[in-house]
């Protein structure tokens, strides 16, 4: 919770005089800020854009003014001191040298406090919010850990309370098979896409990704969607939609937008990142069918749920692995391939993974038009 002393807007004259930032019976008084600091005479802008652990970087000599540094040029370590720190884009967002000292301030005064929360106090401070209105915070503190390591600026310990690492669900328990079902495609309508609610059938969604999908089961970064797809009582298949890949080449050149426009409009995209049919399941036409429910139903879940509307579906297929026939079969379209590097990786550093296609599902018909709409228009 943040409690402002004194009006806070974007004029200057109107900075509070201090911020109390409670935790709890905990809490610590930041110092007044200064307008290089505070930076509160201008508006912030950034986009929703895909989480991305990759942390751009950009180093100017003291009193210099802010340039531009060609994406290729930058590097993901800092070579330099902290204090030569300009600016630095994470998840589309750019932070400004003000913002990034304010950052090492809070996570210094508020050392008592935890992680998350002090996540949470930098998105109410800094306004970083989905369109919905909720706080980034799941991002904010993936930054603060990446700026931890890069050593900008240290993080209180984190309570242990289970293994380091990804968390996995836990397969050594007993788990149920899936029931069998083998029957043609019109046998099992109507079907019902239900979103995954509470720990317990969150942990059930989880587990039978883990063990039945080849990619297994990973936390997934920025906003998502997860869904049971069932018949009457019986679950058939579990899906997973995500923000989109940061930049695709043949994604973007199908849309035919510019660095700004996807900045300003990736967050109209969203990613099919898991889709299983349940072990047993064995029904010509399904997948199809699923894909078209998702088609009209995803929009609105989404849009309920983050406030904003998707344009255009996405997914990858491996394709050493999958054609992809019941994405064609759904009237998907294929744009391309992946050139082999992650979706994380914005630096051009990694190499040698599997190439996958790319398809798309225009969710309106002017979709590619309206992501290519100018970011003031």
């Amino acid at each position: 919770m943040i409690e402002r002393l004194g009006l806070f807007s974007t004029g200057m004259a109107s900075v509070p005089n201090r911020v109390v930032v409670c935790g709890g019976s905990n809490g610590a008084v930041l110092p007044p800020l200064n307008q290089q600091g505070c930076e509160c005479a201008e508006r912030f802008c950034w986009t929703n854009a895909a989480v991305s652990a990759t942390v751009r970087w950009t180093k100017v000599a003291a009193g210099a003014n802010r340039r531009t540094v060609p994406e290729s040029s930058m590097v993901p370590l800092l070579s330099g001191p902290m204090a030569m720190l300009e600016c630095l884009t994470f998840c589309g967002r750019t932070f400004k040298a003000g913002e990034l000292e304010l950052l090492r301030r809070i996570t210094r005064e508020c050392s008592a406090l935890g992680v998350t929360e002090i996540a949470r106090t930098v998105c109410e401070l800094l306004e970083w919010k989905r369109p919905s209105g909720r706080l980034k915070n799941h991002e904010c503190r993936q930054l603060l850990e990446q700026l931890q390591a890069e050593g900008f600026l240290k993080l209180p310990e984190v309570r242990k309370r289970g293994g380091k690492g990804l968390r996995r669900p836990d397969l050594s328990g007993a788990c149920s098979k899936p029931a069998a079902l083998e029957c043609a495609a019109s046998e099992c309508e109507p079907l019902d896409l239900v979103l995954v609610e509470g720990k317990a059938e969150s942990r059930r969604w989880r587990e039978q990704m883990e063990r039945y999908h080849y990619l297994g089961c990973r936390v997934p970064f920025g906003a998502n969607l997860r869904y049971w797809v069932r018949h009457r009582d019986q679950e058939l298949a579990c899906l997973l939609w995500t923000s989109p890949a940061w930049k695709m080449q043949a994604r973007d050149a199908w849309i035919g937008w510019s660095d700004e426009q996807r900045r300003c409009h990736l967050q109209s995209i969203v990613n099919n990142g898991r889709f299983l049919i349940l072990p047993g399941v064995r029904v010509k036409g399904l997948a199809s069918k699923i894909l078209a429910l998702s088609a009209r139903q995803v929009p609105h879940d989404w849009e309920s749920r983050y406030g904003y509307r998707p344009l255009l579906l996405e997914t990858l297929v491996d394709a050493t692995r999958f054609r992809g026939t019941c994405y064609r079969a759904a009237n998907w379209i294929h744009v391309g391939q992946t050139a082999g590097r992650g979706r994380m990786d914005r630096q051009h550093e990694v190499s040698g993974r599997t190439v996958k296609s790319i398809y798309v599902y225009p969710l309106v018909r002017d979709a590619r038009q309206r992501l290519r709409c100018d970011p003031a228009g």
